[in-house]
């Protein structure tokens, strides 16, 4: 490679590398823990329930029940489940009734547990894991400039991982074995930063490729839009099967009783090891009601395999039909595919742990670049002001980082002592508490000191979480393996291992002076 070329390639590293670094951090580190969200819902709450995506739910006596209270004439309802959890999402339209009260033509979303039926607005069942979870692509910040964030600073990311390749590309073998703790801080943040990053690239470039696709996806096909489909975005939307077929209301009721749990089991019989993960009913009551039922097959029989089938309530006719083991089409593998490495919901818990491994040294790679970017401008013969500004911006850096690890630490421990913690107290406590830690470590201007006490502060307050849950309400680790609930005893052992992890690495940290 010339001199030229390597020139581009390290500057565009470098720069890019820079300017992400704390959003892509803070994306890195929220989204591996959002690996485990379902697990942190369900030991938020103190619920267990089965692993599986499919619904739980007596479709019948949960309709019956929304009917008394929301009158479901003429509506169309959704019914999903987000996440592994025992509560579904239910999404209800207006009726179509123009004649019914105004309060039945308003929409609604809220979440029903599919036991005793009891509804949850959103703000009621915001979590802690939902709170990591839209943290890892910026949902916080008012849409959609958080997204739009989220999705540039992947994009941004990508070229940052293509240009590594590129520069290390000669060496790239020698390099990756390469590691020189003794020698000079340069010498052992560049070690570091090259071995981990090569370990983690197909990792990094899978969550660069799909980020920047998710979040920034509107951008990319609205050239389509305009020139194809003249601004139709409907149209567009069809075509790509993101809506449904739409079934004329008549505005007359129903006069036969009707029985969705039945169109469920009949819609399951079709295919093997089928999982029913959304329901979409049309015109409900009416003689033209119509209902979906949509799944998929369990991923280690096809790795995307969507199914569903239409009936016409009236008669129980089959409308429409489509087979997920003989009509999977190019546009659903492009369109689940990415969907499913993203989330990583496909190898159980072993693709879990591994893909959290993997966001945590991504993490690290990230510091370590910017810990190469300061020794590197803390030569004696660059000027004074520019060293100090240099020092004052990765100490901005490695404050809103690092200090991430004890307060996740603490939330876990505020929102089971406080449960239910609203959404705004969540907030405070989380961010409220990020803030001030970071503040402090910024006032105190010294980057070891921000190192070891957020990995000391961390595991202590790691160490508490099983013990607040075991107080709080008696699931102590043992018991729950014992009782079978294994999402919350996988929380606690989790952030036993973590915290065991991170005091280690902090009482083996050892000063290393830089060398100009």
């Amino acid at each position: 490679m010339n001199n030229r070329h390597y020139n581009i390639y390290f500057h565009t590293h470098t720069v890019s590398g820079i300017v992400i670094s704390v959003v892509l951090f803070v994306i890195f580190f929220a989204g591996s823990f959002s690996f485990f969200r379902d697990e942190i819902i369900n030991w938020e709450r103190s619920e267990s329930t089965a692993i599986t995506r499919e619904i739980q739910l007596d479709y019948n006596n949960a309709l019956q029940h929304l009917d008394k209270k929301h009158v479901l004439h003429g509506r169309n309802l959704t019914i999903s489940k987000p996440a592994v959890e025992n509560r579904v999402a239910v999404y209800m339209e207006g009726t179509k009734d123009t004649l019914a009260p105004k309060k039945q033509q308003a929409g609604e979303f809220f979440y029903l547990d599919n036991k005793n039926y009891k509804s949850y607005t959103y703000e009621e069942s915001y979590s802690l894991g939902e709170l990591l979870y839209r943290l890892h692509f910026l949902a916080q910040i008012p849409y959609p400039a958080g997204y739009y964030l989220a999705g540039f600073t992947a994009l941004f990311f990508l070229f940052a991982i293509i240009t590594g390749v590129l520069l290390h590309w000669n060496k790239i073998v020698s390099n990756f074995y390469m590691f020189r703790p003794k020698e000079k801080l340069k010498t052992l943040w560049t070690d570091a930063h090259t071995a981990l990053g090569m370990i983690g690239l197909p990792f990094q470039f899978v969550y660069a490729v799909t980020g920047a696709f998710f979040m920034i996806k509107l951008l990319i096909v609205a050239p389509a839009v305009m020139a194809l489909y003249k601004g139709d975005q409907d149209k567009l939307y069809k075509e790509l099967e993101y809506t449904d077929p739409d079934y004329k209301f008549e505005n007359k009721k129903l006069a036969n009783p009707f029985n969705i749990n039945e169109l469920v089991a009949k819609t399951k019989k079709n295919w093997a090891d089928f999982e029913i993960t959304r329901v979409f009913i049309q015109n409900y009551g009416d003689t033209n009601m119509h209902v979906l039922v949509e799944g998929e097959l369990l991923s280690h029989k096809k790795f995307t395999g969507i199914g569903k089938v239409v009936y016409r309530v009236a008669d129980g006719k089959e409308i429409a039909k489509k087979d997920p083991i003989a009509q999977t089409s190019y546009l659903d593998v492009v369109k689940n595919v990415l969907y499913r490495i993203h989330f990583g919901d496909y190898g159980g818990y072993a693709l879990k742990i591994v893909s959290f491994i993997l966001g945590i040294i991504t993490c690290f790679v990230i510091i370590s670049g910017v810990m190469i970017w300061l020794v590197a401008r803390q030569k004696n013969n660059m000027p004074e002001k520019k060293r100090r500004f240099n020092a004052a911006v990765v100490r901005i850096y490695l404050a809103i980082c690092l200090s991430m690890y004890p307060i996740t630490a603490l939330a876990f421990i505020g929102s089971k002592i406080f449960y239910p913690l609203s959404q705004s107290n969540l907030y405070a406590l989380y961010f409220g508490g990020w803030l001030t830690l970071t503040i402090f470590f910024i006032i105190k201007k010294n980057d070891a000191f921000t190192n070891k006490f957020c990995l000391i502060s961390g595991s202590i307050l790691g160490f508490l979480i099983p013990v607040t849950n075991g107080i709080v309400s008696g699931d102590w680790f043992w018991t729950s393996f014992m009782e079978n609930k294994f999402q919350i005893f996988f929380i606690d052992v989790f952030w036993i291992f973590l915290a065991s992890i991170s005091l280690y690495v902090a009482y083996h940290l050892k000063p290393k002076k830089a060398v100009a």
